[in-house]
């Protein structure tokens, strides 16, 4: 039988007012029909993953397997209610902020996780000069880089704060949220292009290994598709996200909407 899970609840933060993606700007945001800035879909789906580490723990974060949709915007400030439901190892997750249903994703555990070979992935820098995005600059088949970054010390605790998160896994194992795995994959497109507003829909990520704290993460990403679909031009990625170099902490699929129709047709 499903078992329901306790809902988590959170008060939702927009850590993006200040982005170059004026998407979670307010009045940029309402010119595109929303009612204010989005919180990043990222942190969205950072909320949802406090579900599967507070059921599996540190073997998710090892193997975990997780994906999500975003279907509406949660704002700044608003309630957002994570609901899960367990049946036959499966979570099915959905995201509820004002009565509106906002995500959906499932989550599950593996009993391994698969073998990945770095050298499938080609490792390439970000562009050293970004130009206005176009639909050359995704490509089919190109391969983008990203800049190392990293989280340690004040910045790593500032992001669990900034999510909301407060399982002690993190502080107690030195371990790195994979919410930052996600920050990483948006970077593959801000990295390489100048962007109008834009939106991240979907990602599935498989996680390889635990990254800790103060790794240094960079992505591998191969564009897989770049099309229009009711006016919105869409791209989406075939990554592995690396720690230092040489340990692979995922394997990413992202959905983004990189030009909104409103945007494409000014």
């Amino acid at each position: 039988m499903p078992n329901r899970l306790e809902t988590y609840r959170v008060e939702a933060y927009n850590t993006a007012k200040q982005s170059e993606n004026k998407m979670h700007d307010d009045t940029v945001a309402r010119r595109f029909g929303f009612e204010g800035g989005l919180v990043p879909g990222v942190d969205v789906f950072a909320y949802m993953m406090h579900v599967p580490i507070a059921r599996w723990g540190r073997d998710f974060l090892s193997r975990g397997l997780v994906e999500a949709r975003f279907i509406k915007p949660v704002y700044d400030g608003e309630t957002a209610d994570v609901d899960a439901t367990e049946h036959n190892g499966l979570l099915t997750i959905e995201v509820f902020s004002r009565t509106e249903l906002c995500a959906t994703g499932t989550a599950s555990l593996p009993a391994e996780a698969p073998t990945v070979s770095l050298g499938d992935y080609v490792e390439v820098p970000a562009v050293a000069e970004r130009k206005p995005v176009s639909p050359a600059t995704f490509e089919a088949g190109k391969w983008l880089g990203t800049a190392p970054r990293r989280w340690a010390g004040q910045d790593a605790a500032d992001y669990l704060a900034d999510i909301r998160e407060s399982d002690p896994i993190f502080a107690r194992e030195g371990l790195g949220h994979p919410g930052l795995i996600q920050r990483v994959m948006n970077r593959v497109l801000v990295d390489n292009t100048i962007l109008g507003p834009w939106i991240h829909v979907g990602s599935r990520m498989q996680l390889l290994s635990a990254a800790r704290a103060g790794d240094e993460i960079a992505a591998r990403a191969k564009v897989t598709a770049n099309y229009e679909k009711k006016s919105h031009r869409f791209v989406e990625l075939d990554s592995l996200v690396v720690a230092n170099g040489i340990t692979p902490l995922a394997h990413c699929r992202h959905t983004a909407i990189y030009q909104p129709r409103e945007q494409a047709a000014a």
